[in-house]
């Protein structure tokens, strides 16, 4: 994954700019933990993470934040309804199976969801398995077919139909290729969308 100047993901980047300061975050799946952390020293954020992978529990750890070890496929039982202002799910949505389920559970617990997927529809994802069928890989899938953690693949489009046939409102939504930012045709020109929901009225397509 690229990194910008100041050192931050470029979807670490968009995610920090949507979340607002003093803010209760749980982000499942969340890895090493360097947004959370970039979230609690920045903006003060109360923040905690689920992760299954025991190595990047640690770095957690290390990082002074508080983890729990366990597969969000189960779900989120444990939280009570509004426990966050904000609920992350980001580079996870295409490893789990049970979508409609996990999206449901963040957006009991938590305000708003922010969810960020590599777009399959991609123009060199579209050439690839056009013209050399084989199926792509591009920065924002970097996996070959028999090692790939995805068990789904999914375009901006594919997200923005779901989102209106299950009720979720798009409350902001962000395209990136790298460090840029992609306003004309996303589907087609970005590696990568980031949408910031919750239930109801769709405010921004």
């Amino acid at each position: 994954m690229e990194i910008i100047a100041n050192g931050i993901r470029p979807d670490h980047q968009v995610i920090f700019d949507m979340i607002d300061p003093e803010s209760r975050v749980l982000d499942l799946g969340c890895g090493t933990g360097d947004l959370l952390h970039l979230l609690a020293g920045e903006k003060d954020a109360r923040v905690q993470g689920i992760e299954l992978d025991e190595k990047a529990i640690y770095e957690c750890v290390r990082k002074g934040l508080s983890v729990c070890q366990t597969d969000i496929e189960s779900g989120l039982a444990e939280y009570p309804d509004g426990s966050f202002d904000y609920v992350i799910l980001n580079q996870s949505l295409q490893e789990i199976r049970k979508v409609f389920f996990i999206l449901r559970e963040a957006l009991r617990v938590g305000s708003r969801v922010i969810v960020g997927f590599p777009n399959f529809a991609y123009i060199n994802a579209r050439i690839c398995l056009c013209f050399g069928g084989k199926a792509p890989m591009t920065p924002s899938l970097p996996y070959r077919w028999y090692d790939t953690p995805n068990v789904r693949f999914l375009s901006i489009n594919d997200f923005r139909d779901f989102c209106t046939e299950k009720g979720f409102a798009v409350e902001k939504a962000c395209f990136l290729n790298g460090q840029k930012t992609i306003a004309i045709w996303p589907n087609l020109r970005a590696l990568g969308a980031i949408f910031l929901l919750s239930w109801g009225r769709v405010i921004n397509r």
